[in-house]
């Protein structure tokens, strides 16, 4: 490998702001902070959504599509609730 072009990979501490979890994988991303872990001092890279906190991931996505099935169903038939079709 050539020296110089390759971006430092090491130990980085990721950070939910949503939901305050943290987990350390190995990166190549830019940090400006540090933050000390189990004993250890990790660059430190602040994540607005994760697995976490992301509605697919955590299942609060189905409730709302199904929510929203429902609510077209209920608006779609609620005015032939009570009336026949003449025969």
């Amino acid at each position: 490998m050539k020296e110089g072009i390759h971006p430092e990979y090491r130990e980085v501490v990721f950070l939910d702001q949503q939901t305050g979890s943290k987990f350390i994988t190995r990166s190549t991303v830019n940090t400006r902070e540090t933050i000390e872990h189990e004993g250890k001092t990790y660059p430190l890279f602040k994540c607005d959504v994760t697995s976490e906190s992301h509605p697919f991931y955590t299942g609060a996505q189905t409730r709302i599509v199904e929510t929203g099935r429902v609510e077209k169903f209920r608006a779609r038939f609620a005015s032939t609730v009570g009336t026949r079709k003449a025969s």
